[in-house]
């Protein structure tokens, strides 16, 4: 299939969320490779789908972080939008779990981390997330971190009532923090939960909380503290409990905050085979030296 005459897209998608499906797709003008977004429409036109994904778009136009893809172009095919992006080579967090089990403290600590410099670009621009999880988290070949699928997020509380159905709650239910369960609201805090569910799963090679509903899901969210890990740094476990406080002024204050003590935990990380390269990669030299500016 040929969109916008000029995008060529694969036969099969990457991957489908609510909204949509990806698709690995060639630029026929600029002879590149992209990622095409489709809008989904199973039963016609929907407004509410379109205001958000024309929202998502908007959102990672303004987005200017390496460690988010790049928005390339934007249109309509066939009475469908769709968004042109960068195509990001990885593996989601949660392939990587599921793969290698349990990360180590210093890697765990280090996705965490650079999760944490794209919601602070983000939250600076009053963009929530609303939806970090580990699919949402690309682990590149370089050890670089891309952080995906701004489809719910919010540039400002205000939004919530223009884009949630009554009685919807959006988001995914092991990552939702308390506050998106009981009020429908999210802020920033509320990020830093769902990438302290995000940090317990690295850690422990399994979802925070399960149940057969997500009714159930919600309710340990709301009431069940989180089981201590055994072996961790105490330090460690100290700041996970924090990040999964059940209310958000308990969290830490920022992702800002949050980098700053993920960082001694990120250190002497090893390789991971198979999932990284060994060669020498541009963007760590880059950031290496970038890394030694006013440090």
């Amino acid at each position: 299939m040929v969109i916008g005459d000029r995008y060529e897209l694969e036969d099969l998608p990457l991957g489908q969320g609510g909204m949509g499906a990806v698709y690995a797709g060639h630029d026929r003008h600029l002879d590149r490779r992209v990622a095409v977004k489709l809008l989904r429409l199973p039963s016609g036109p929907d407004e509410e789908l379109e205001r958000r994904f024309i929202r998502e778009a908007r959102i990672l136009a303004r987005l200017e972080h390496p460690g988010a893809p790049v928005l390339y172009d934007f249109g309509t095919h066939e009475q469908r939008l769709f968004q042109v992006m960068q195509f990001i080579e990885g593996v989601t967090v949660a392939d990587l779990v599921g793969e290698h089990g349990p990360l180590p403290v210093s890697w765990a600590a280090a996705i965490a981390a650079q999760a944490c410099a794209v919601l602070s670009a983000a939250h600076a621009l009053s963009i929530c997330h609303r939806d970090l999880k580990p699919t949402n988290l690309m682990l590149c070949p370089d050890g670089s971190v891309k952080v995906l699928d701004f489809g719910l997020a919010m540039l400002r509380e205000s939004d919530l009532t223009q884009f949630t159905r009554i009685g919807q709650i959006l988001g995914t239910p092991a990552y939702m923090a308390p506050e998106q369960i009981q009020r429908g609201v999210a802020d920033a805090r509320s990020d830093l939960y769902a990438l302290g569910c995000v940090l317990h799963e690295m850690l422990t090679g399994r979802q925070l909380f399960t149940g057969p509903t997500d009714y159930v899901v919600f309710e340990q969210q709301v009431k069940e503290r989180p089981p201590a890990i055994p072996g961790l740094p105490p330090k460690l476990g100290r700041l996970l409990g924090e990040l999964l406080e059940k209310q958000p002024e308990d969290r830490p204050d920022s992702a800002e905050a949050l980098y700053d003590r993920l960082q001694s935990f990120a250190v002497d990380l090893p390789l991971l085979p198979g999932f990284l390269t060994e060669k020498s990669s541009p963007g760590r030299m880059y950031a290496r030296v970038l890394g030694r500016v006013l440090a």
